[in-house]
This record gives structure tokens, C-alpha cells and sequence, in this order.
């Protein structure tokens, strides 16, 4: 069973590299199967080290990540010579981040908002897949996962209003 990708894209990176390190996802998005599955779980240790902090804080590192990866998820891209690489997985560690903005605490509200992100992710409604074909560079790989993030937060802030 192959737990790493062997890809020659792929290979093209260096985990040594920070740059790489961060838009691979700490090493999660060099898995065969499900990269971005994987990269939004290694989001929640980010989530779980953010969460105490105030809403300003939060908002402006969750800024930063998205600022960040813009230029994280361009360069390894562009190393590669793939434009948005399945291991390329800061994207969605950004996507997670916006989906937990003020999620009420609890495993119970990191699994649905996991669940939520991952379902927008990949089924891709408009205008998600729209940006996701049209917009390339780091721009465009970040774009619409930064959007899936926003319709997640959404989804997550309404069942919180009638559930938490």
C-alpha cells in the first residue's frame, strides 16, 4: 500500500524548504490518497493552538495565512510546474481556519466544521468551481478554498445559532 505519492512533481519539492514545507501542508499533502483531506486535518492542530485567542487575533493570523499563501501556494506551484498540485494543501489549511472563525468549542464543532469545509472543497458549487477553472497562480489556487471557507463559516455560524 503506497502512503506517500511518488509523483515527479512532487519530487520536485524539499520539505528542507520552508516555503514547500508550509504549502505541502507540514508533510500532509505528500499522501497517495486524499492530500486535501489530510491537509485539513493538519489544520486543526493550527485551529486547536488558535482557538483561545481573541477574535482579533484570530481574524488577523487567518488573514495572514491567506495573505501568505497567495505567495506559499504560487512559488511551490511554479517549483513544480503543476498549477494547483493536489499536495499543495495551504489552501486548505486557510479554508479551515476561515470555517472556525468564532466556532462555538467543542470536538463536536471541529468535526462539522471539518465536514463542512471538506464538502464545499470538493463538491465546488458556484461560483467555487467557476473561480476554481478560470483563476490560476497562487491567487487562484487559494481563491476557492478561501470561498469554500466562507460558505462553510456560513453553514457552521447557522447551525451554531439554533444548536450550541
Amino acid at each position: 500500500m503506497k502512503i506517500f505519492s511518488k509523483d515527479k512533481a512532487l519530487a520536485r519539492l524539499s520539505l528542507s524548504n520552508p516555503i514547500h514545507f508550509l504549502a505541502l501542508g507540514f508533510g500532509s499533502g505528500m499522501m497517495a490518497k486524499a492530500p486535501g483531506t489530510f491537509g485539513t486535518l493538519a489544520a486543526i492542530p493550527i485551529y486547536l493552538l488558535m482557538a483561545p485567542l481573541s477574535i482579533e487575533w484570530y481574524l488577523g493570523l487567518t488573514l495572514l495565512s491567506v495573505i501568505l499563501g497567495f505567495y506559499i501556494c504560487h512559488v511551490a506551484a511554479k517549483d513544480m510546474g503543476v498549477h494547483d498540485h493536489g499536495a499543495i494543501v495551504w489552501d486548505e489549511l486557510a479554508g479551515l481556519l476561515i470555517t472556525m472563525i468564532a466556532a462555538p468549542a467543542g470536538w463536536v464543532w471541529i468535526v462539522i466544521g471539518f465536514t463542512l469545509f471538506r464538502f464545499f472543497d470538493i463538491l465546488k458549487p458556484w461560483p467555487i468551481r467557476w473561480l476554481d477553472a478560470k483563476v490560476k497562480g497562487g491567487f487562484g489556487i487559494m481563491i476557492d478554498d478561501v470561498l469554500a471557507g466562507l460558505f462553510s463559516l456560513a453553514c457552521l455560524q447557522g447551525l451554531a445559532y439554533y444548536f450550541a
